[in-house]
């Protein structure tokens, strides 16, 4: 429940900026923002820093593989975000990417896979390449 919670706070909070779309959600009391990067074709999440120097980022990546469909190719977590659901936020912001945009896609990463199993939404379903 308190991640359906999680993911209607995401949802809601979708904020447009130019060509970058940021996601927010609160989790754990700290606040994650997911900035849609489209020129180098990522989704990333960068702690909400206060340590000085250069954070490691949670970064999902996608590539064209035709002129309305992508490729779901990778998501990577660093060590110090796992476990917070950041993984599923990153794959939620390229699905809710999917839909906005009326793209299809190829999932060749395990964990989106996962993610649209463990969350079977008809739309979802509906934007995957088998």
């Amino acid at each position: 429940m308190a991640f359906k919670i999680f993911s209607r706070l995401t949802s809601l909070n979708l904020q447009i900026k130019g060509q970058q779309t940021a996601f927010r959600a609160l989790c754990s009391g700290c606040s994650l923002s997911v900035e849609h990067d489209r020129q180098n074709r990522r989704f990333t999440v960068t702690p909400g820093s206060g340590a000085g120097g250069h954070a490691e980022c949670a970064v999902l990546h996608y590539k064209f593989i035709g002129e309305k469909e992508v490729d779901l190719v990778s998501t990577y977590v660093p060590d110090t975000f796992r476990g917070q659901g950041v993984a599923a936020l990153l794959s939620q912001a390229a699905m809710d990417f999917l839909v906005e945009e009326h793209l299809k896609a190829h999932i060749s990463c395990w964990y989106i896979k996962k993610y649209i199993e463990d969350h079977p939404m008809k739309t979802y379903k509906e934007l995957v390449i088998p």
